[in-house]
């Protein structure tokens, strides 16, 4: 499938319901720092309020959005805007639903905008997965892959620990047919952090695709070992787990009793 198509499919994923984020202590100048002890109970207030708004308006944002209402989430998201203009996760709100509607109707300008928006998502969040997603999308929508793949590499080099950044960059080379590259971010991306489930997941569907059932198996076992609610890794794992070992029994030579391996860690409930 072609790379446009693939990464469409990803401006539909779920929003975020988060609420607004409270100013760094930092930012408040020296001159007020002396009334501090005496305007906690206000400053506790004010964050709550604001936390409440902003995320009572994303989240009947994201129910409006699921439900297909995108004009009516977008102006619930220009609320979280509006009401805590620091949100990353209402710019990011806002941005996939005009990303959403712009493609609809073919709305350059509305896809000017949501680019514009997923940039201010990420000068509050620089690590903001689902907006780096999004952006990345948005650009390959408008036929810029380079762009789209500038974005991820430099978001891995600015974060070298990263696994998400790896993790999306390899979506990418895979999406553009670079199954190899694709890999070894992946295998780079599960020694940045071991316990990243989608890492696990992600390197045991391309080496599924790629006919290295054993050890997709085994990576569908590390990603449930870290987080069990999987159901559709587990179902695959169970596949696989039977695909194996009635590949192992066909291949029995006749007259021979077979001796029951164990299945790559003692099947896909092995917890690693």
């Amino acid at each position: 499938m072609a790379l446009q198509n693939l990464v469409r499919q990803r401006t539909s994923g779920s929003l975020n319901t988060f609420g607004c984020r409270w100013v760094n202590r930092a930012q408040i100048r020296a001159p007020f720092r002396i009334f501090v002890h005496v305007l906690p109970a206000t400053l506790l207030l004010t964050a709550v309020g604001c936390q409440w708004a902003a995320s009572g308006h994303n989240t009947t944002g994201t129910q409006l959005y699921e439900q297909g209402q995108y004009t009516a989430a977008l102006q619930r998201f220009q609320k979280v805007i509006a009401t805590d203009p620091q949100n990353a996760d209402g710019y990011y709100n806002l941005a996939a639903t005009t990303h959403r509607l712009g493609n609809q109707r073919s709305d350059q300008e509305m896809l000017t905008q949501a680019e514009s928006l997923y940039n201010q998502c990420l000068d509050h969040d620089p690590n903001h997965l689902e907006c780096h997603r999004g952006l990345a999308v948005l650009l390959v929508d408008t036929g810029r892959n380079d762009r789209a793949f500038a974005l991820m590499k430099n978001w891995a080099t600015q974060n070298p620990a990263s696994a998400e950044a790896r993790i999306e960059l390899a979506r990418l080379y895979e999406e553009a047919n670079d199954p190899e590259t694709a890999m070894k971010y992946l295998e780079d991306a599960v020694q940045k952090d071991a316990n990243n489930p989608r890492a696990w997941l992600a390197l045991a569907k391309l080496r599924q695709q790629s006919g290295d059932l054993p050890q997709a198996l085994q990576n569908y076992q590390q990603s449930l070992a870290i987080n069990p609610a999987q159901p559709m890794a587990a179902a695959e794992a169970a596949k696989l787990n039977h695909q194996i070992s009635g590949n192992a029994q066909t291949a029995t030579p006749p007259g021979q009793t077979q001796i029951a391996a164990p299945a790559y860690g003692g099947g896909f409930l092995n917890r690693y």
